[in-house]
C-alpha cells in the first residue's frame, strides 16, 4: 500500500493521510477533517473555515497551533501541495474547538483508522 497517497474514507467523505515511518504515526490533513466535521460542500469553504479557527486559536494562545506542521499531500487536482496536517493526539484536541453532532462518531473513526483496524 502507497501510504503517502493514502486516502480514508468517514461517511463516504475523503480525508488524505499520510504515515510517517520514523515516528511510526499517521497525519491527517486537517482541511479534510474540518471538511467532514462542518459538512463543508467545497474545500474552499473548509479552508475559510480553519483560517478562521487558527485565528482564533493564536488569540487564544492556543498552543496547538505551534505543533502544526505542514506536508505535501496530493490535492484533488492530483499535484502535491503543501496542507496543514495534525497527528491524532492533535485532532483530539481540534476537534474539542469545532461544534460539531459528528465529533464523537469522527474520534471513534479516529481510533480505529490510527491502530490500524
Amino acid at each position: 500500500m502507497d501510504k503517502e497517497n493514502t486516502i480514508k474514507l468517514f461517511e463516504d467523505k475523503r480525508v488524505r493521510v499520510l504515515w510517517d515511518e520514523k515516528h511510526e504515526k499517521w497525519y491527517f490533513s486537517i482541511v479534510d477533517v474540518i471538511g467532514v466535521l462542518t459538512d463543508q460542500s467545497t474545500k474552499r469553504g473548509a479552508t475559510f473555515y480553519w483560517s478562521k479557527l487558527k485565528q482564533r486559536l493564536k488569540e487564544e494562545g492556543s498552543e496547538l497551533l505551534t505543533n502544526c506542521q505542514q506536508l505535501k499531500m496530493v490535492s484533488e487536482d492530483g499535484k502535491k501541495r503543501m496542507t496543514d496536517i495534525a497527528d491524532a493526539e492533535q485532532l483530539l484536541r481540534l476537534i474539542q474547538s469545532i461544534p460539531s453532532s459528528k465529533a464523537e462518531p469522527f474520534k471513534s473513526w479516529l481510533a480505529r483508522k490510527t491502530i490500524g483496524t
